[in-house]
């Protein structure tokens, strides 16, 4: 008898402080379940490492470029018998040269590998390019003469950064002949991983060069454009890519059937020279776009050696990146969604609170807290199934028990059943608002701030006539 004497002692705006304790403390719950999400995006992320392992991780591919070292004459300075010296060295360095035009062109065979309830997008990719070499005809001017070419040591190079996934074919022809290659010494834009091959070419005319090879890979595939020009076709049956990189594709074609992309970059948007004396470092990548984490270019070593010819990288290369993408991404989806959990325990609570204070329904403090923990516990729900049967199913699953659910307990806490459908329907509501919300990012914000003011409008139209002050007031006047 003294609980219930109590009770009846409150004001509502004692009602509505302990009502907005409660939904305070069931923040939490809710940051919990925040964490719970992150901890099974790291998970997801781990095992698609692991099936990424082996197969081979997101692409880079660079070059064709030429290298040959060259000598030249540096003065140096040492200390002889604690007196500065200057000295003429001869040493050998390395010439980089560019393709005056390349053409690339890949078709992408996607697939998706599982291991236990996640899945990692995987592809093998057919590569063939062709690629014109000629040296500029002021060659002088930038720092070396035809003569102090070591033409018989000149190297042809191809990158891919990780080379476990090259799988078939390394054919290379220049000047229409076949040429050995062997591993190893890519271009510094991917990492310092490829191949190579020793060429037969003494700077003279042009030289035509072609190369075709398999590759596997996995999410991502990016080329490096260098030189004068560059143009990329690519293809692939898989429905949802994305572009990223320095450059968007010039045209590209979206269906469920595939897409296909073409780019085409020219020198002066590279802003790289022709020919130089140094090598550019790998492209940089975006977090977002290998936010699992396993995606790591080796970097080149400082004295990586070629016949005492000493590698040097300067600048940063540019990259045409396509993202074989999953359509949805249901951690992230999971993740905004929670964010909303605030929205549903305030209406939820506040539509208690209004048939506590104006119907006379009197809902108890521990029904608030079980209501809030059924709401909290639906993105536990929605995270669980979502992972078996995809977000769309799992939210329609976790919405419709979670809806059943309140919407019985309500009409027991409330006392009649058109109370409870009341309850169900807002919850209805909700959950079909925040389902498009969640498709809808760009006009989010927006539909909940007015979301928002229509709530508020609502709120003190029906409660324009309480008065807040009063104790011990009886359910029937309440309303009056």
């Amino acid at each position: 008898m003294t609980g219930t004497a109590t009770r009846a002692q409150r004001s509502p705006a004692m009602k509505l402080l302990f009502v907005s304790l409660i939904a305070a403390a069931l923040t939490v719950p809710l940051m919990l379940v925040y964490a719970l999400v992150y901890d099974r995006q790291n998970q997801a992320a781990t095992a698609q490492a692991e099936i990424n392992s082996g197969w081979g991780g997101p692409q880079v591919l660079s070059g064709p470029i030429i290298v040959v070292p060259f000598r030249t004459t540096e003065t140096q300075t040492v200390t002889e018998n604690g007196k500065q010296v200057s000295r003429a060295t001869e040493v050998e360095k390395l010439f980089y040269i560019s393709a005056a035009t390349h053409h690339v062109t890949t078709q992408v065979n996607p697939e998706e590998r599982h291991k236990s309830i996640y899945r990692s997008v995987l592809y093998s990719a057919q590569v063939k390019g062709s690629a014109m070499f000629a040296l500029p005809p002021d060659l002088e001017r930038y720092g070396v003469t035809r003569e102090r070419l070591l033409w018989d040591r000149a190297e042809l190079r191809l990158g891919i950064s990780d080379a476990r996934g090259l799988t078939s074919g390394g054919t290379v022809t220049a000047g229409g002949k076949p040429l050995q290659v062997q591993p190893g010494k890519g271009p510094a834009a991917s990492g310092g991983q490829g191949f190579f091959a020793f060429l037969n070419w003494d700077g003279s005319g042009e030289l035509a060069v072609d190369y075709a090879y398999g590759l596997r890979g996995a999410r991502s595939l990016s080329v490096v454009p260098r030189g004068g020009s560059t143009r990329w076709d690519v293809a692939s049956s898989w429905p949802s890519p994305s572009f990223s990189g320095g450059f968007l594709p010039e045209t590209r074609e979206l269906a469920d059937s595939g897409f296909h992309a073409s780019y085409r970059v020219d020198k002066l948007a590279l802003g790289q020279p022709p020919v130089g004396m140094a090598d550019f470092a790998a492209p940089q990548t975006d977090q977002d776009e290998h936010e699992s984490g396993y995606m790591a270019l080796r970097k080149p070593s400082a004295d990586l050696a070629a016949g005492g010819a000493t590698e040097v990288v300067d600048g940063t290369s540019q990259s045409l990146t396509v993202n074989l993408i999953e359509p949805v991404n249901l951690y992230s989806k999971v993740n905004r969604s929670v964010k909303y959990g605030f929205l549903f325990i305030g209406f939820t609570f506040l539509t208690f609170l209004l048939f506590d204070i104006i119907a006379g329904a009197r809902v108890a403090s521990a029904e608030y807290l079980l209501t809030g923990v059924a709401l909290v516990l639906f993105f536990v729900l929605l995270l669980a199934l979502a992972e078996l049967v995809g977000f769309t199913g799992a939210y329609l699953l976790a919405s419709g028990a979670t809806i059943g659910l309140l919407s019985a307990y309500s009409a027991a806490v409330l006392k009649t059943w058109r109370r409870g459908g009341f309850i169900g329907s807002l919850l209805v509501g909700l959950y079909a608002l925040l389902f498009v919300l969640l498709n809808l990012e760009a006009w989010s914000l927006l539909i909940g701030a007015l979301l928002l003011f229509v709530a508020l409008a609502g709120v003190m139209y029906a409660t324009r006539r309480v008065d807040w002050t009063a104790v011990g007031q009886p359910a029937g006047d309440a309303a009056g």
